[in-house]
C-alpha cells in the first residue's frame, strides 16, 4: 500500500489538530523564538531603510571632514580624540587646490547645543523650543546637498558674506515656532539673536528613529555664525568628489590632511574622514551584533521546542503502536511510516512557526502605531527563514521518533495493549 504525499500531510495536520491544545504546548518555544527574531529583524529593517535614505540625501559622492567621528552635534568626544587639533577653514581650500578628484568644497560650523550650562534656545511672541540644532553653512552647501524648500528661499553669496542676520528653518522647528505656517519675512531669536527668517526646508527625508535631525536645525550663513560665536571652531569641510572618482578623492585629501597636520608617518590620522556607506556599514555592524544576539537568545526556545517536539513524538509513537501495526500488516512500508511521523512533526513545528511569524507582525504593527517614530517592516527573507527553521525543526527532532516507529515488529505492535 502506497501513500500519496497529499494523503500524508493530511494525515499529519489531522494529528495535530485533534491534539491541538497539547500540540501548542509543546510548539510554545519556537512560537517564541521565531517571534523573536522577526519582530527584531523587521524594526531593525525599518530603521536601516530610514537611515540608509538619510545618507543617500547627504550625497553619495560627498566625503565628510570633522576633528572627531560621530555627530559632530554630539557633546560627547572619546577621549582619544579630544586633543586632536581643531579643523581649520582653510583646509576646505587646500583640498580643493591640491585634490584633482575633488569637484567642490564647503565649510559647516556647529553650535554646541548646550553652552555656558544652558541650552540654546529660539522664541518668537508665544512660542519657543530648546530642541534646536544651530549650524552656520556656507552657500556652497546648498549646491552640494540640494533640499527642497516648502517656502521662501535660501540666503545667497552676498549675504554670506555681509553676515546677514537671515536663517533658514528646518521644517519641525518652524512647525513649533510659527504653528500658523506663515514663517517666511518674520524674525526670530535665537541664542538672544534676532534673524530674519528667510526659508522653510520641507521636512526631511529618512533619519532616525523616523527623526531627522535637519528638520529641527536653524541653518545661518557661515559668516554669520563665525561672528556670533568667535570661540567655537567645531568645523565640518565636506567635499564632493568628481563622478566615479570617491575612493581617489578620499586618498588624496588624506594624504594632504597628513601633511599639512604634521601627522607623523605610521601614526594613526588625526582627523575623521567619513562617507555616507561607511556610516551605513558601521550601523549594519551594530545591527548585525543585535540579530546575533537575538537569535542566541531565541534560539534556546528552538531547542527547548525540539525538545519537546521530539518528545511527544515519541509519545504519540507509543499511543499509535497498534495503528502503526495495522499499517504495516496491510502493506505499508518503512517508509510510508518514516514520512507519515515525519510530516507529522514538521506540521507540528510548521504551525508553530507560522504563529511565531503572526505574532511577529501584530508586535511590528504595535510598535508602529505606540511609536510612529519607529519604522518598522516586516522582511520577506524573515518570514522565509522563520518558516524554514521551523519545518527543518521538526525535521531534525522527528527523525528518531519517525525511524523508532517504522522499526516496530508488526506482530508485537498488533499485540500493544
Amino acid at each position: 500500500m502506497k501513500i500519496t504525499w497529499g494523503e500524508n500531510v493530511g494525515m499529519a495536520l489531522s494529528a495535530v489538530w485533534s491534539h491541538r491544545f497539547r500540540s501548542l504546548l509543546t510548539v510554545l518555544g519556537i512560537v517564541i523564538g521565531i517571534t523573536t527574531v522577526v519582530t527584531v529583524s523587521s524594526l531593525l529593517t525599518g530603521l536601516r531603510q530610514g537611515i540608509v535614505v538619510f545618507f543617500q540625501e547627504l550625497g553619495p559622492d560627498n566625503i565628510f571632514l570633522s576633528k572627531t567621528t560621530g555627530d559632530p552635534n554630539n557633546p560627547y568626544v572619546p577621549p582619544k580624540e579630544q586633543r586632536r587639533k581643531a579643523i581649520r577653514v582653510e583646509y576646505a581650500d587646500i583640498i580643493s587646490r591640491l585634490c584633482p578628484s575633488v569637484e567642490q568644497t564647503t565649510v559647516a560650523l556647529f553650535v554646541p547645543s548646550v553652552m555656558g550650562g544652558k541650552p540654546l534656545v529660539a522664541k518668537v511672541p508665544g512660542a519657543d523650543s530648546d530642541q534646536i540644532i544651530v549650524v552656520g553653512d556656507h552657500p556652497n552647501a546648498f549646491a552640494m546637498i540640494p533640499r527642497d524648500m516648502a517656502a521662501g528661499r535660501l540666503f545667497t553669496h552676498e549675504e554670506e558674506r555681509r553676515a546677514a542676520r537671515v536663517a533658514l528653518l528646518g521644517f519641525k522647528i518652524a512647525e513649533a515656532l510659527f504653528p500658523d505656517g506663515r514663517a517666511v519675512g518674520r524674525t526670530v531669536q535665537v541664542d538672544g539673536a534676532e534673524y530674519t527668517v528667510l526659508g522653510v526646508f520641507a521636512k526631511a527625508k529618512g533619519g532616525f528613529f523616523g527623526e531627522n535631525g535637519v528638520d529641527s536645525q536653524i541653518t545661518l550663513p557661515l559668516r554669520t555664525a563665525q561672528l556670533r560665536y568667535p570661540q567655537l571652531d567645531r568645523y565640518m569641510i565636506s567635499a564632493k568628489a568628481r563622478p566615479g572618482l570617491r575612493q581617489q578623492a578620499y586618498e588624496e585629501i588624506e594624504g594632504i590632511l597628513r601633511k599639512v597636520r604634521h601627522t607623523p608617518a605610521g601614526d594613526p590620522d588625526d582627523f575623521s574622514l567619513s562617507t555616507p556607506d561607511q556610516i551605513i556599514k558601521q550601523f549594519d555592524s551594530v545591527t548585525g551584533l543585535i540579530v546575533m544576539v537575538s537569535i542566541a537568545i531565541s534560539g534556546l526556545g528552538l531547542l527547548v521546542g525540539g525538545i519537546g517536539v521530539m518528545n511527544i513524538m515519541l509519545v504519540s509513537v507509543t499511543e499509535r503502536t497498534r495503528e502503526i501495526g495495522v499499517r504495516k500488516a496491510i502493506g505499508a512500508r518503512r517508509i510510508d511510516i518514516v514520512t507519515q511521523f515525519l510530516m507529522e512533526a514538521m506540521a507540528l513545528t510548521g504551525a508553530g512557526g507560522f504563529l511565531g511569524i503572526v505574532f511577529a507582525v501584530l508586535m511590528t504593527m504595535l510598535v508602529g502605531a505606540l511609536v510612529p517614530s519607529l519604522p518598522s517592516e516586516v522582511p520577506l527573507w524573515a518570514v522565509l527563514t522563520g518558516l524554514g527553521v521551523s519545518v527543518a525543526i521538526g525535521l531534525f527532532f522527528g527523525t528518531w521518533p519517525a525511524v523508532k516507529a517504522a522499526r516496530l515488529d508488526p506482530v508485537e505492535a498488533l499485540r500493544y495493549e
